[in-house]
Order: structure tokens, then C-alpha cells, then sequence
């Protein structure tokens, strides 16, 4: 009987002790799964709990003008976050912000009301205004830096340059063109916080640096975008026009030196601006060019030689019709030469060119001086204008075409047509860009000059420019003449299309004058354009001026000599050679500063010419280095130059060549 207890008991514990281990085994399974299966998924559920990974906006790279000036560059500022589901109270804590903040505690106190675990109160505030919001203590409110855009010389060049959005992101110009190079790569921070919702670390602990964006070095001179955009300014609010603007060009490379125009805006505060300031006209809006337009159909003209310049034409008197149209001049004219018709604008001379060359022939040349087509400059919404394709011309299309209308063009692609007839007859591809910098300021991709195409001979353009300068000289344009300079040129006085008639309007419409200068060595080509103005009625009168005034001092800026100058005596750097030019850097901080060659010079004989030291310069600024000397060259590899002869400092005779080799960067290395 007891050994039965005895045994019932013993079986008894056992089954506890059984049911007791099968439990403690659990419970350790359990724990095992939770500790150590679970681990990462707990570990980020409890995180997530008392913190939250928050963006870090990469500091924007620099924009700067061909010489180094700074035109968009980026500073630190604080940025007020919140985390809404900390907030008790979001009327109260609003009503603490507004005055701080300067805005309504109504959209304040929205935003910390969001459903959202993270938002940005207010981005990038000024120092005093973030220590105001500090010194509230709310627990629910954090601090993360970010990049600060900031435009310092305002409107300069602000439709090229573009302006940054309120989320970070380039809208316009070069902004938004280069914001993969210029944006950088944006980083992760994680901001910790109590049960409290106070911060535990003081501040965002970060995950992942942001990487800085990269340099933008403009093809933009910011002497000239300024001289351009004073002229405009002036003009534009002298003659009260709808807009006003005017592009200067290298016609040698394609440069675009300056674009200046008005209406503009100031990017720091582009909230503010209409579309109308910020659209940047010069490739977004196309016209009828009117008369400067002869240009393209004297080069077709001259080039396929149907006409010589001492060719006549019969000028009707004034009045000629084409089809079942009259179609009148703005000067009654007899007999002109082929010259006389483009010297005067002669729009009965010009058609009768246009009907004997024919549409087929015309087309081509309008064509190939890129009209129809984008320039592909790089620049957001460009137009690639109006040019239907031969076989949708009416009868009339061929002679309205040979004065300019019936075809719309952008202001850049009438200044690189010019450009071309400078430049031999080889259009070149309009270039805003110079090179990319990596966050220390060093070169990390350049751009060099590109060819589009030969549109004419150098011949024709040779011809084609002594008749310009006669427009110039003697005819419609004087008022473009920059005195010890010859000009060529080509006037427009252009009518627009009345949207109720559907026929062209007599009130004034786009005033034009398009040319280039010095005619026998061209350094500069530039468009000058005012779009209806109140008080002028003729390019000739209203844009020929200020060609001449932006020429004038550009002239002088680029260093250009006038013809019959006296001879200046120059001075060379120590060492014999040209000084070096300053080059762009930046400093630990990401500040841009100028490293300036020592300023001690020693006079060279007067007439002398030096080899300058080119060893180490790109291809680009060996060339303009060796231009003002008149020296053939010869050019072997690719790259940047390795090597030079003569040496630095040699004297060079008349007719001496110079050798450059040139490799790329890190076959030098």
C-alpha cells in the first residue's frame, strides 16, 4: 500500500518535473528565436520606436563664370524638423513658433499635425532665427544641417544660372540642366530621442555622409554679362519694351560669352518672380527675324553662285508681287547691286535673289545653318524654332522666307549663325560649359570646341563679310560703327502677325541688330533685340546703338587693339614668360579662393615676341595664349600639352612655328 504512493508520488513529480522542463525548454526556444533569429527586426521595430533616419542634403557644387568669379555657391544652415507624434499640443507649440518664424501659426501648426513620424518645420534658417527656436527647449523639435544657395551677384546672368527650388532641386538654366553633377549625393542621419521624446545624443547621429556636388565652370564672362545686361537694362526701360535682350559669342569656339535679358529676376528670392522674369528667351522663344535674315540668304546666294556681289538687281520702284501678294519695300529702289541690296535692306532686291536662287537650294542653307534644329547649348526648354520642310511652302512662302518671314528662329541660333559666317562658314556648337570641378576645385572633365558642320566656303564668308561690313560702313547699320574697329553686321526691323487680322501688324515688333567685330579677325559676335517697343520703330535706330556700346567695352575687356593703334610696350612675369593666368581653387572649407601669381613684372623690348609657357594648359587655353602672337601651329596627340618648342621664354622670328604635343592627364602621370 505505501510502496503504491510511493510510486503514484514518483510519477507524479516526474510528470511536473516533465511539464516543467518541457516548459523551461520552450520558454529557452523562445528566447533564442526572439534574441537571436529576431534579432535585426526587433532591433529596428524598437529603433524605429525612439528614432528616425532623417535625409542629409549634400552641399551644392559651385557655379562660377569662365574666370573663376562665383556665381551660385552653397553655405551651411540649420534646418527645424519635427516629429509630430511627440508633439502634445500642436496649437500651443505653433503658436510659440509663428513669431520666430514669421508665418502663420495656422500652417504651422498643419504641419506638426501630420501623420508622418518626421517633417520639416522651416529649411534653412538664419543663425539668430535657429538659436530663437533652440532656446524653446520643445522636445519635439530638432536641428539638421543643410545647404544654403545663395546667388551673390542676384540677377547677373540668372537665366543661364538658374536658381535652386524649395526642395533642393535646380530648376532653370544650369541649375536644372547639371543637377546630376551639381547635387551631389545625399546622405542619412538618425536622430535619437527618449520615451520623452527628448534627444538622447544631442544631435543626428549620422549613418551615411553626404558627398558634395561638383563645380560648374560657365563659358560666361562676368565683365561682359555685366556690361550687356546695363545696355539692355537701359534700353528695355528707355524704349518701355515687352522684353529686350542680347547674347555676345566667340565665333571661334562657339563661347557664349554673355546672354543678357530683360524682364529678369533675382534666383535668392525667385519665389517672388513671374514666369515671364524667369524664362529664359534667348532659346525658349522664337521670332521671325526679319531682314537679318538677308544674311542667310546672301551666303546660300553667293555660295551656290547664282549672284556676285557687282551683280545687279532691279528694285521695282518699291513694290513687288509674288503670287497674289504686293509685297512693298520700305524705300522705293531702282537699280541695286547684289551688295546694295543687302546694304540697304532692300526687300524687292531680296526676293528677286530668293526667287532665282529657288526653294530647294535656300532650304539647304537654312538648314545647315542649324535653324529647325536645337543647338543642343544644354539649356532646359529649348526651341528648335519654326522651318517647315519644302514641300508644305505656298506659292508665296519662297519670297516672304528671303526677307525673314514665314520662319522662326531663337535669338542663339540667329547669333551662332553670324557666328559662323565669322568663323570661315563653320558653324559652331554654342557652349555653355567649360569644365567640371571636384570639390577641391580641380578639373575633372573639360569641354572643348566642337564643329557642327562647313556651311559655306571661306571664300563665300570672306565675301559675305566685306558686303556686312558695308551695311555697316555705308548703309542701314552706322549706328552700330565702333570707332577703330571694323563691324559687320545686318539690321531687322521685324513685323509680328495681328492675332484678330491674321495679318502683319504696322505697330513696331521685334528691332533687331545681329553682327560681329573686328570684321577682318572677328573676336566677337552678338545678337541686340528689343521686343516691341513703345517708342522706336527701326532697328537700325534702336538695337544698332547698343551693339555698339556693349562692343565697345567688350572690345577694351578682351583686350582687343583698334586698327592703326600705337604700338604698347609689354611686360612679362619673372622668368621670361607670360604671367600665369589665377587659377580657380578651393580651400579645406569648400571656400573659393584665387591663387594670384606674384606681381612682379620686367619690360620686354618693344616688338619682341616670347614663347609663353604652355606646359600643363588644355588645348584650349595654349590657343588663346599663342593667339595675340600670330604664330602657325602644329598639333600633335590629345589631351593637355606635355611638351613645347620653342621653350618658354625663346624669342620667336616671323614665320616660326610652334610645336605642341599633348597627351591625356594620366598617360602624363
Amino acid at each position: 500500500m505505501i510502496s503504491r504512493r510511493m510510486d503514484g508520488l514518483r510519477i507524479r513529480t516526474l510528470i511536473v518535473a516533465g511539464c516543467l522542463g518541457l516548459a523551461f525548454l520552450g520558454l529557452s526556444g523562445r528566447l533564442v528565436y526572439l534574441q537571436v533569429v529576431k534579432h535585426e527586426e526587433y532591433l529596428r521595430l524598437a529603433e524605429s520606436q525612439h528614432a528616425k533616419a532623417i535625409p542629409l542634403t549634400a552641399k551644392r557644387g559651385a557655379i562660377m563664370d569662365r574666370h573663376g568669379q562665383v556665381l551660385a555657391v552653397s553655405s551651411a544652415a540649420e534646418t527645424l524638423f519635427a516629429l509630430p507624434r511627440r508633439v502634445d499640443d500642436a496649437e500651443r507649440l505653433a503658436r510659440r513658433l509663428a513669431p520666430i518664424l514669421d508665418e502663420p501659426v495656422g500652417e504651422i501648426a498643419r504641419r506638426l499635425q501630420s501623420s508622418k513620424r518626421f517633417v520639416y518645420v522651416k529649411r534653412r534658417l538664419p543663425p539668430a532665427v535657429a538659436q530663437a527656436v533652440r532656446d524653446l527647449r520643445e522636445p519635439a523639435l530638432g536641428f539638421v544641417e543643410e545647404s544654403l544657395r545663395l546667388y551673390p551677384n542676384r540677377e547677373l546672368a540668372a537665366h543661364v544660372v538658374g536658381f535652386e527650388g524649395a526642395e533642393g532641386k535646380g530648376l532653370g538654366g544650369i541649375e536644372q540642366a547639371w543637377e546630376a553633377q551639381l547635387a551631389g549625393q545625399e546622405g542619412r542621419a538618425l536622430v535619437e530621442r527618449d520615451a520623452l521624446g527628448r534627444e538622447v545624443s544631442g544631435a543626428p547621429r549620422i549613418l551615411k555622409p553626404a558627398r558634395p556636388g561638383q563645380g560648374v565652370v560657365l563659358t560666361i564672362d562676368a565683365t561682359l554679362q555685366y556690361v550687356a545686361e546695363k545696355e539692355v537694362d537701359a534700353a528695355w526701360r528707355r524704349t518701355r519694351s515687352k522684353a529686350a535682350m542680347a547674347i555676345a559669342m566667340d565665333p571661334r569656339t562657339g563661347e557664349v560669352l554673355a546672354v543678357a535679358i530683360r524682364p529678369t529676376f533675382n534666383p535668392n528670392t525667385f519665389s517672388s518672380a513671374t514666369d515671364e522674369e524667369r524664362r529664359n528667351r534667348a532659346v525658349t522663344d522664337p521670332f521671325e527675324p526679319g531682314s537679318t535674315f538677308k544674311v542667310i540668304l546672301a551666303a546660300a546666294a553667293l555660295d551656290e553662285g547664282v549672284f556676285r556681289p557687282t551683280d545687279r538687281v532691279y528694285g521695282e520702284q518699291g513694290a513687288i508681287k509674288v503670287a497674289s501678294a504686293t509685297i512693298h519695300d520700305w524705300k522705293k529702289y531702282g537699280w541695286l547691286t547684289f551688295a546694295e541690296v543687302l546694304q540697304n535692306s532692300s526687300n524687292v532686291g531680296a526676293i528677286k535673289v530668293g526667287l532665282q536662287l529657288g526653294k530647294e537650294r535656300y532650304y539647304k542653307y537654312i538648314s545647315g545653318f542649324g535653324f529647325g534644329t536645337p543647338t543642343g547649348v544644354g539649356l532646359p526648354g529649348e526651341s528648335r524654332g519654326q522651318l517647315r520642310s519644302t514641300e508644305r511652302w505656298s506659292g508665296l512662302s519662297l519670297a516672304t522666307m528671303s526677307i525673314g518671314q514665314e520662319i522662326s528662329v531663337t535669338a542663339l541660333q540667329m547669333v551662332a549663325s553670324f557666328a559662323a559666317v565669322a568663323n570661315n562658314g563653320r558653324l559652331m556648337q554654342p557652349q555653355l560649359v567649360r569644365a567640371v570641378l571636384d570639390a577641391q576645385g580641380r578639373e575633372i572633365q573639360g569641354f572643348e570646341p566642337r564643329v557642327v558642320r562647313q556651311v559655306i566656303t571661306p571664300d563665300t564668308a570672306r565675301v559675305l563679310t566685306g558686303i556686312m561690313t558695308l551695311v555697316v560702313s555705308d548703309g542701314t547699320g552706322r549706328n552700330a560703327a565702333i570707332a577703330g574697329f571694323d563691324v559687320a553686321g545686318k539690321t531687322g526691323t521685324a513685323q509680328k502677325l495681328d492675332p484678330a487680322t491674321r495679318r502683319y501688324s504696322r505697330a513696331p515688333g521685334v528691332l533687331s541688330f545681329v553682327g560681329f567685330v573686328p570684321a577682318d579677325d572677328p573676336r566677337l559676335a552678338m545678337l541686340v533685340m528689343l521686343d516691341e517697343p513703345k517708342n522706336e520703330k527701326w532697328g537700325s535706330e534702336a538695337a544698332a546703338p547698343i551693339f555698339a556700346a556693349i562692343g565697345r567695352a567688350a572690345l577694351r575687356h578682351l583686350q582687343v587693339s583698334p586698327r592703326d593703334s600705337a604700338p604698347v610696350q609689354i611686360v612679362r612675369g619673372e622668368g621670361g614668360a607670360t604671367a600665369e593666368p589665377a587659377v580657380a581653387s578651393f580651400g579645406a572649407a569648400g571656400s573659393l579662393r584665387a591663387l594670384v601669381r606674384p606681381a612682379a613684372f620686367t619690360p620686354v623690348a618693344e616688338g619682341a615676341r616670347l614663347m609663353p609657357a604652355l606646359v600643363g594648359l588644355s588645348l584650349r587655353h595654349a590657343m588663346e595664349a599663342l593667339a595675340p602672337l600670330g604664330v602657325p601651329v602644329e598639333i600633335t596627340g590629345r589631351g593637355v600639352v606635355v611638351a613645347q618648342s620653342p621653350p618658354p621664354g625663346a624669342a620667336l622670328p616671323d614665320g616660326m612655328p610652334c610645336r605642341l604635343t599633348l597627351a591625356s592627364p594620366a598617360a602624363r602621370r
